[in-house]
């Protein structure tokens, strides 16, 4: 169907592609996932950056650390090498879920609480919306 040449353009496009997705921020990330290496393709042994970021069982992460990949060091089992993006879709507002102190969400984000919706006031927010204490964290908002 596509010509030696077409092929040859469309990988090329593709690996630009790739190197650009480096400098994506989470939300253009999500949008373009399979620019980023799928961790149970990723052989044992390789190497991986931190700021990199690996699709895992469906899931975007970013690697925290440099490290050669091991197979029991899955993004769910090494938090401390992985934090899972937590804002899959920017245009969804998900349930809330307990951040890490590697990824808690950043001032915008927004989640479902206790049938509530609630904005980030801050970045790094690992606060739970809606308790005690976390007035400066986040605020209660209507859709």
């Amino acid at each position: 169907m596509f010509t030696e040449k077409a092929k040859e353009n469309l990988k090329a496009m593709l690996w630009q592609a790739k190197i650009s997705a480096v400098d994506n921020t989470d939300a253009q990330a999500m949008r373009v996932p399979s620019l980023y290496a799928d961790w149970e393709a990723l052989e044992s042994g390789t190497h991986l950056t931190k700021g990199q970021r690996v699709n895992y069982k469906g899931v975007l992460y970013n690697v925290l650390t440099d490290h050669d990949k091991q197979a029991q060091w899955t993004p769910e089992a090494a938090p401390s090498l992985f934090a899972k993006v937590l804002i899959p879709d920017p245009n969804v507002t998900p349930d809330w879920e307990q951040p890490l102190s590697t990824n808690g969400y950043k001032k915008g984000d927004r989640v479902r609480h206790k049938s509530k919706i609630w904005e980030s006031l801050v970045d790094n927010n690992v606060w739970e919306p809606g308790v005690m204490g976390t007035e400066g964290q986040w605020k209660e908002v209507t859709e």
